[in-house]
Parts: C-alpha cells; structure tokens; sequence
C-alpha cells in the first residue's frame, strides 16, 4: 500500500471513530453540542441542520449519528474563520446544531445540511422547514452526488414545496454577485475523489447550482449538487488538497452568508 492510500484509509477510520465518539458526547450532554444554543450571541453562527438518516451510514436512523454529522467540526471552524477574515460579518465562534423541531431555528438566518443524499424529513419536519423558509431562512445543502442521492434529497424536498420547482440558478443571479463574482463551471470536489484522481463522485461529473425561489424571487433554498464545499473548508489547511478549490469555496461561503442576511 503506497502513502496516498494509507492516508486515505487513515483519515476514513479516523473519521468514522470521531463520529462515533462525536455522537456519544453529544447524547450524553443533552444539548445541542453549544454553550446555549436557543439565542444567537452574534449577527450570525454556522448552523447546522441536524436531521434523520433515510439509511445508509452506519445502519443507525436518527438523532447523534448519522450523514448530517459529516466534517464536523472542522468544517465549522474552517468556515468562521474564513468568513471572519473575507468579510465585515460578525459571526460567533459558537457553531449550533439544531433539529427542525427546535423552535430557536427561527433565530437564524442560515442553515447548513450535508450529505442531503441521505436524509429523511417526516412530514411535521417538511412543514417546519417550509414555515422557516417562508418567513425568511435560508438552506444551504451540500456535499451529495449522483442521480441516486439527487431522488433521496428530492423525496423530503417535494414534501417541503410540493408546490414551487428546484431550478437552475441563472448566471446573474445575486447570489452568485452579492460579495464576489463567481463562476458555476468549476466542480469542487471531495478529498476522496481528488485521492483517485477524478473530481466526481457516484456518476455525478457534471457540478450544478439549484435553487428553490420565493414568490418575490428570493433564493430560499441553495443546492450545491455534485460538489463538496464541506470538503474544500474542512481541509483549508491541510496540503494535500488544491487551495483553488479552498479558495472558491470560501467565496461561495460569503456570499451565501451575505444573501442570506440581506435577502
């Protein structure tokens, strides 16, 4: 086995052990893995939606282990540290994690879900995050690919809006120039594709900005389909993977950050 592939696999244990120790801490503290997770303490704070798994990982469906835990904390770190010195937003140190059953969701103005490919919203969890957006939120998901994953993510997004289509943002849409002007061509992909060699994952080559829009034309929704920008602020300081791709995916984090308390 070369170097490449033994820090490969490292990471891979790595990671699933810290999930697991991850999930047992958060259990035993009976919280949401924050000081207080109920008010905001800055204008804002990485959230991160803490949702059912529709199966998969590690077999086990529910609250503390699941899809939803993946790069933390790293990416939350990574992610403040980033926004903090790119913009003149005042965001918390403090990351939350918040189920949609959580009446404080509504003191926030951006919510993070990973691995989209593999969550489950019960309908009472589809109307919660239909009312949160509606009233201003704003959802950021991230970090699935393929054909597969898109019909999971979709099966708990149709019960959300039945009514309103996911569509291909346009290329001047504010959200994409709100900070920094950037370009939906570029894939930005995973540590674990990278590793062998290609930037896709599951079949999902082509990299897609979608969106779900309010009647006023506000993007509630952002969907980042066959892309991992979890990935590229997780590992922002770790060589082995492309700083371009860091790079872009701080600058999608800003603007997403400013849209989404301006909009």
């Amino acid at each position: 086995m070369n170097e490449t592939s033994r820090r490969k696999l490292a990471r891979g244990i790595h990671g699933l052990a810290g999930l697991v120790i991850l999930a047992a801490a958060l259990a035993a503290a009976g919280d949401e893995g924050t000081p207080d997770p109920e008010l905001p303490t800055s204008e804002f704070h990485f959230v991160r939606l803490e949702y059912t798994d529709a199966g998969g990982f590690g077999g086990f469906p529910g609250r503390g282990f699941g899809h939803w835990l993946v790069d933390y904390p790293d990416a939350e770190y990574h992610f403040t540290q980033g926004v903090r010195r790119l913009s003149n937003i005042n965001i918390d140190d403090d990351a939350r994690m918040l189920s949609l059953k959580d009446d404080a969701l509504f003191n926030y103005p951006w919510l993070y879900a990973v691995e989209v490919g593999h969550w489950y919203l019960s309908d009472e969890e589809a109307k919660r995050l239909r009312e949160y957006l509606l009233r201003g939120g704003f959802l950021m998901v991230d970090d699935f690919h393929g054909p597969e994953e898109w019909q999971v993510f979709m099966d708990s997004m149709t019960r959300v809006f039945p009514d309103r289509p996911v569509v291909d943002i346009p290329a001047d849409d504010p959200i994409l120039h709100v900070v920094f002007d950037m370009d939906t061509t570029v894939q930005i992909p995973g540590i674990r594709p990278l590793l062998m060699g290609v930037t896709y994952e599951y079949g999902g080559k082509v990299p897609h900005w979608r969106g779900v829009y309010d009647d006023d034309g506000r993007l509630m929704v952002i969907i980042d389909h066959n892309m991992d920008l979890g990935d590229s602020w997780e590992l922002a300081d770790d060589p082995i993977y492309p700083e371009h791709y860091t790079t872009l995916g701080y600058r999608f984090a800003v603007n997403y950050a400013v849209y989404s308390m301006t909009h």
